[in-house]
């Protein structure tokens, strides 16, 4: 069993951001961009516990919650169904009350304007006022196709408005290692920016670009 990241380390990942985090892993990683968080100043980070919970259906997010371990994100596939709300405003107390840190769900929920307001990070693919049934016989614990890209239970989960990027369980320190070495060399881009530097000289790209656009 891979070991859980330290709160420190989850920080960090937060800090640097999605779309550091998908860059330094050499653009490995990231969720379609059709699941979003219903606030902008929504973040995330932490290891994920992936439920099938079909389409249409709540059954196996409410028993997600006697499965959860404090810190944890419940990655959900509800199979992209646009046309009914899996979660809402009590399944959000009830994951508070847990510990839990967030929800993925490559579906829809309602909700919204409460859920904002307690504060709970949730990304989905849109927002819708029907219900749902509880009678899916889904999983829990296991792999989860989310919009296209494949979540393990432990991946460890990093969202923020510019999106999500999923993080191997044990390539936790060397993600964060080579997006810190992104993000110092960003830095450096700015400075040299500030003294009057170009992109095309930074990213050196002069030569393509004098073949396209000759003297």
């Amino acid at each position: 069993m891979s070991t859980r990241p330290t709160d420190g380390q989850l920080a960090r990942l937060r800090e640097l951001g999605a779309a550091t985090i998908y860059e330094a892993q050499g653009q490995r990683g990231s969720i379609d961009a059709v699941i979003k968080p219903i606030d902008p100043s929504m973040k995330l980070a932490g290891p994920a516990l992936t439920v099938d919970a079909g389409p249409a259906d709540n059954l196996m997010l409410h028993a997600a919650l006697q499965h959860a371990r404090p810190g944890d994100i419940l990655v959900a596939d509800a199979r992209g169904f646009p046309d009914a709300g899996a979660w809402g405003d009590v399944l959000t107390a009830a994951a508070q009350k847990v510990g839990i840190a967030g929800l993925v769900i490559h579906g829809a929920v309602r909700d919204a304007e409460e859920i904002i307001d307690m504060k709970f990070p949730l990304f989905a693919q849109g927002l819708s006022i029907r219900g749902t049934t509880k009678a899916y016989k889904g999983s829990i614990g296991q792999p989860v196709d989310i919009a296209g890209t494949t979540v393990h239970n432990g991946d460890i989960i990093v969202g923020d408005r510019d999106g999500l990027v999923v993080v191997r369980a044990d390539e936790v320190e060397s993600a964060l290692e080579r997006a810190q070495a992104r993000e110092d060399k960003e830095t450096r881009f700015r400075e040299r920016i500030a003294e009057g530097a170009s992109t095309v000289e930074l990213l050196g790209l002069t030569g393509t670009l004098s073949s396209y656009f000759p003297n």
